[in-house]
């Protein structure tokens, strides 16, 4: 059988008459970076995401830097955030000059664990970057708290969580920021490179539309210096094409993530699962642990199932970052994720037969290996309840 991780093709042959006619929309109007279709995309995520502006961008690596680069965050200055995650957030912060200090992650959610982040705050600290992992938002009741407490800016990364949500917030809704991408893969995708910042300060967003063209406004007349962060009409066209499906696709990869944890529970075999920390977690992955990762995937890839491993090697040990000193060790929640999870298909389109077959896959291999102890703890009881309640409260 074959399980690809992702199923795209799956997905656009279900909505490919709303995709087609809103890029036939776009084609047919010749206007294709900024106008009328990417200010209808931006409203509509603004509301979906519990927030008063957007401003659409490039892509989600963009997003972040035009926020950084939007409260003047430059050379001497320091962002905290996670060293396990994908390089565009420690990146952003790198391209504008500042240091990014990391804080190691919560081994149970891989967000960063927010009970460090307040030894981690010096003079120089200009902001945060909490990144929102695997489509569950971080702690960022605590992220606020310590913001507060010395003027610090934050910058959500919602890059794989957009309509996440927790204690009656969206992701993106809270910091002073939210940035999401549109990468083909995520559950929002576009039909390419695209991005977005939520915000509720309408100056901010007016200076990051101002950002995104070249820092020009009215056109030809320069105040800041921007750089060329626009969303193309025709991602935004997808993008608002695609909303209407978020919420079904989110509950479908929220039943199979429950069918998922219900079968690995029925196995009885020592796989470290998602714990569901957070009244709505979309599930952009479903990661498991397991001490023979390495060997798991070739497993899985043997018999057609589609894997992927986010992310091997953490920021702090990134060849890019060596001029900040960190050695192995470390950060070692981030270091052994890194070396023990591997994401398994989740995506909407799964079926209980392949989902079936995934795991069968999985404990043939973990048998195979004669593993007999978790890497980490398992979700425990009342992690499939948790995910059932999430699913039932997402449909009605």
């Amino acid at each position: 059988m074959n399980v690809p991780l992702l199923d795209l093709k799956a997905q656009y042959a279900a909505i490919k008459a709303d995709v087609d006619a809103a890029i036939a929309d776009v084609l047919e109007s010749q206007h294709f970076i900024l106008g009328p279709k990417v200010e209808q995309c931006e409203k509509a995520i603004a509301r979906y995401s519990g927030a008063s502006y957007a401003v659409g961008v490039s892509s989600g690596s963009d997003a972040l830097l035009a926020c950084l680069m939007a409260e003047d965050i430059g050379p001497g200055d320091e962002v905290i955030t996670t060293p396990y995650t994908f390089f565009a957030t420690a990146g952003a912060i790198a391209r504008v000059g500042a240091t990014p200090i990391f804080v190691d992650i919560d081994p149970a959610t891989y967000n960063l664990d927010a009970s460090q982040i307040e030894s981690k705050v010096t003079v120089r600290t200009r902001g945060m970057i909490p990144v929102h992992l695997y489509g569950q938002m971080a702690d960022m009741a605590s992220v606020i708290r310590v913001a507060e407490r010395h003027g610090l800016i934050v910058i959500e990364d919602g890059a794989q969580a957009i309509g996440a949500e927790h204690a009656g917030h969206r992701a993106g809704s809270i910091g002073h920021y939210g940035c999401f991408s549109f990468f083909p893969s995520k559950n929002l995708g576009a039909a390419g490179d695209g991005g977005m910042v939520v915000t509720n300060d309408a100056q901010r967003a007016e200076k990051l539309q101002c950002l995104r063209a070249h820092g020009s406004k009215p056109k030809y007349h320069h105040k800041i210096i921007g750089g060329n962060f626009r969303l193309d009409a025709i991602q935004a066209a997808v993008v608002s094409a695609k909303l209407p499906y978020l919420d079904e696709w989110t509950a479908a990869r929220q039943r199979n993530a429950a069918t998922y944890d219900r079968l690995f529970a029925s196995a009885g075999l020592a796989i470290g699962l998602p714990k569901v920390a957070t009244d709505r977690h979309i599930f952009n992955q479903y990661v498991i642990r397991v001490a023979h990762r390495d060997q798991l995937q070739t497993d899985l890839r043997k018999r057609g199932v589609g894997t992927e491993v986010y992310y091997p090697i953490p920021m702090h040990l990134q060849e890019c970052f060596a001029y900040l000193g960190h050695q192995a060790g470390a950060f070692p929640q981030s270091e052994r994720a890194a070396k023990e999870t591997l994401a398994l298909p989740v995506h909407p389109e799964l079926t209980e037969e392949q989902a079936r077959y995934v795991v069968e896959c999985v404990c043939d291999s973990v048998v195979k290996a004669g593993q007999t102890e978790p890497p980490l703890t398992t979700a425990g009881a009342g992690l499939v309840g948790a995910h059932s309640r999430t699913t039932a409260e997402s449909a009605s």
